[in-house]
């Protein structure tokens, strides 16, 4: 009697599949929120302190107990950062920056996703041979190609250019390694229904692959854009004349002339995040669109 009452428990569970699921503990709910909440105070507290700084006086920043809003908002700090004449064009820095990034950006894609492709798609002698060496060089420390990046763009003639802080760091492993694993799960009746059509290989490529590719290639066009926009070391050792420098190097030169101006400082700090922030939002939004119209769920 006893074994029949048990069974048909044992047969529900099994079909349900909640014979492993805990009920979930009332309390993992506001832990989980909380935990939360604390994690995006401490990644927005410095950047709420660095705009509120930025709008305070010389001697309000200074002041102690510190204020975390301005008593008197002022813009003195960006009037004179965008003030022509002076040591520290942050207009022309912020433009020769933006103008690097994204040309830079458009060129990492541009020659990844040909790249990925092949590795991809294509069958070639040595394929997984060459895979495997292009591989191997994300393992290599980026410092031991400083010299010989100088070397290439010395004889370009490409120093103190923006093509000196654009084209040397396209060619990079990542973006291929990143898109070929994308187009690896593409399903291949896609290319064949294309090839059967008449297509060649480039327009499967172009027609076909690409439009179904953007979620990975809005991923690597923002890696791109935030890897040269943050680059520091390598625009110190081409870019020489204080009109061709990008943004980080021009805010050291910054903090070096304005030592105790914390506003100004700041100022430069928010000049220099704010198409950063404004990025991720924009590509957030479309590498879900693009997930959501690819198609890739079928």
């Amino acid at each position: 009697m006893t074994a029949v009452d048990h069974e048909p428990d044992q047969t529900t569970a099994a079909a349900t599949g909640d014979a492993g699921v805990q009920p979930r503990r009332p309390w993992t709910r506001p832990l989980g929120y909380a935990v939360l909440i604390l994690l995006s105070v401490i990644y927005l507290a410095p950047l709420l302190w660095m705009l509120s700084t930025s709008f305070k006086t010389s001697p309000e920043a200074t002041r102690w107990p510190l204020e975390l809003l301005p008593s008197q908002i002022t813009t003195a700090a960006y009037e004179l950062l965008f003030r022509p004449g002076t040591d520290t064009p942050v207009l022309r820095w912020f433009l020769n920056s933006m103008i690097a990034a994204t040309a830079h950006a458009v060129l990492v894609v541009a020659t990844a996703a040909p790249a990925a492709y092949a590795l991809a798609r294509m069958d070639f002698r040595g394929k997984k041979l060459l895979f495997g060496v292009i591989l191997s060089t994300l393992f290599i420390p980026p410092i031991i190609f400083l010299v010989p990046n100088y070397l290439i763009v010395d004889t370009f003639g490409w120093l103190d250019s923006l093509w000196a802080v654009i084209v040397p760091q396209a060619a990079g492993a990542l973006g291929v390694f990143l898109l070929r694993q994308f187009f690896l799960g593409l399903p291949d009746e896609l290319e064949e229904a294309a090839l059967i059509d008449g297509a060649n290989q480039f327009q499967v490529f172009w027609r076909v692959v690409l439009p179904l590719s953007k979620p990975a290639l809005a991923t690597l066009l923002v890696l791109a854009f935030l890897t040269n926009w943050n680059d520091f070391l390598w625009p110190v050792y081409v870019l020489f004349n204080p009109d061709s420098l990008t943004l980080p190097p021009g805010l050291a030169r910054l903090q070096g002339a304005y030592t105790v101006n914390y506003p100004v400082i700041m100022a430069g700090g928010v000049i220099a995040s704010a198409p950063v922030i404004a990025l991720f939002v924009f590509a957030q939004r479309y590498v879900i669109e693009g997930v959501a119209r690819s198609g890739l769920k079928g």
